[in-house]
């Protein structure tokens, strides 16, 4: 009869000979993955080479480079004249398990932990991968308008600047100065903003930023002041550092100053959250008055305004409003801010505007999370920024974005003049779409789906007052533009027809 031993490494060790990874190397691992794994014990003798060659069918030269290989790390003991015993520490009295006993999954990865763990509700992603045709999202960039040939020749360049390595040991603040010299430039010049490079801090994204700032600002049962309708991911933040989340109404001015006042005492608010420019999702703007009785309530109540200014470049008519980041004198407002959205995601980056003390120990925040950062990068948006090629790019891609967005609003006119109701923004990528009739967004994004057309649930916001949806466009060239609206109606009919049965 068989040694229990053959017949385990005759199920375990499995080999490829064409492969990078040497045939004795292969076989060691997973000889030392059953060790580990409890399948091989202490004790247990190891087949002598001649039969363990036989065994596999390799050269004896390769089953003796094995058991040199388990020698050398430690899980083998090789006695002369009396075979190669396994060392791993284990009961000696235990005998060799069999294939009954689990051997069947030695070469899997457990599914779940063997230990407890506190799973977190508030970050359940809610991302979805869709395989449809079509795809409305809540107002994302075109990613085919990166302009990848140039980016790659810039990319290249940055790589090569002897500047480069010598800076790439070095710690954050020294290493990334230059780049916060050019952002700092560049948000003067485009935001009005009176600050110094030590007002800045960047992030990998405004996600990364906000969670820094929620980790720095919030403590259990702080209260965070948001909109009726506000980012989702915001709020998975907030709540995820123990925050208590309340909303405040938002109407066509923007966020309800006035109601804040009215419902809360000085001290009882830990922060207000507000995207002022073009609130989210409805994408309408706080008005100047409204602006300046925040900052003031701010200042009397003693809570931080957490301003998130996710879509300033992409204005169309106009200028933006400027930020109220920009008008704060008493220190009240913390920024954040999105740089490069014209760009591929991994280019782009978030960043914080805030007083030096704020930043400083912000900065502490993120040497945990991110340390280095990305120096190729950093290096390469210096570049773009001293060189101006940041301010073509958006205005060639606001004209595209602008003439997508009128387009949108033709189509809409045509299908949904007399279903729904939307204002033009005077800049973003996304409309706040409002229907008449309180049909079921859930039925219309299903309906939706048999034509080819994918509705993510983060754009659909239904309540007993609202029902809508944030259609973004940007991703969307003319051609889509016309095919979705039309699709969006077709689906809308269907479950018109459906409620009227």
């Amino acid at each position: 009869m068989n040694s229990p031993v053959l017949d385990i490494l005759r199920s375990l060790v499995v080999f490829e000979k064409p492969s990078k990874t040497p045939v004795y190397i292969q076989i060691a691992q997973q000889i030392i993955n059953a060790i580990q794994r409890g399948y091989l014990l202490q004790g247990t003798v190891l087949p002598g080479t001649r039969k363990f060659s036989t065994l596999f069918s390799i050269n004896r030269n390769t089953a003796v480079a094995v058991y040199d290989e388990l020698a050398s790390q430690g899980w083998v003991n090789i006695i002369p004249n009396k075979g190669t015993f396994i060392i791993m520490p284990q009961d000696n009295n235990t005998g060799i398990k069999g294939k009954s006993q689990g051997l069947e999954h030695l070469k899997t990865y457990p599914k779940r932990s063997g230990f407890h763990f506190q799973s977190s509700f508030n970050l359940a992603s809610t991302e979805t991968i869709p395989s449809h045709k079509y795809v409305i999202n809540d107002g994302q960039p075109d990613l085919q308008l990166h302009p990848t040939h140039q980016f790659s020749r810039w990319y290249s360049a940055a790589m090569k600047r002897s500047s480069l390595i010598t800076r790439w040991n070095q710690t954050q603040e020294p290493s990334h100065i230059n780049f916060n010299k050019q952002l700092c430039n560049y948000l003067v010049t485009t935001r009005g903003f009176h600050i110094a490079p030590s007002n800045i801090l960047s992030t990998r994204s405004t996600e990364m930023s906000l969670y820094i700032v929620s980790q720095l600002l919030l403590q259990q049962g702080d209260v965070v002041l948001v909109g009726d309708l506000s980012h989702y991911t915001s709020n998975m933040i907030f709540q995820q550092a123990g925050a208590t989340v309340k909303t405040v109404p938002v109407d066509a001015y923007g966020l309800d100053v006035d109601y804040i006042e009215q419902h809360f005492s000085k001290g009882s608010i830990r922060c207000v959250y507000v995207s002022a420019n073009r609130q989210y999702p409805t994408t309408v703007s706080l008005i100047a008055e409204r602006r300046v009785k925040l900052l003031r309530l701010a200042d009397a109540y003693g809570f931080a305004i957490l301003e998130d200014d996710f879509d300033y470049d992409f204005q169309f008519e106009g200028s933006a409003m400027l930020p109220m980041a920009s008008a704060d004198a008493k220190g009240v407002v913390i920024y954040l801010g999105r740089f490069g959205q014209s760009f591929f995601p991994s280019f782009q980056m978030g960043f914080i505007v805030a007083p030096e003390n704020i930043i400083s120990e912000a900065q502490n925040y993120l040497q945990i999370l991110d340390k280095q950062g990305d120096l190729v990068q950093k290096q390469m948006l210096t570049e773009l920024i001293s060189e101006g090629e940041i301010h073509r790019l958006n205005k060639k891609n606001i004209t595209i974005y602008k003439t997508r967005r009128d387009l949108l609003n033709c189509c809409l006119n045509t299908h949904f003049k007399n279903e729904a109701y939307w204002h033009l923004p005077s800049g973003g990528l996304a409309v706040w779409l409002q229907f008449k009739s309180g049909i079921s967004l859930v039925q219309l994004a299903e309906k939706a789906k048999q034509y080819d057309l994918f509705l993510p649930k983060t754009i659909l916001y239904q309540s007993k007052n609202v029902c809508a949806i944030r259609f973004g466009f940007g991703h969307l060239d003319e051609v889509d533009i016309v095919k979705v609206v039309e699709t969006l109606k077709n689906a809308y009919n269907e479950v018109i027809k459906k409620s009227q049965t």
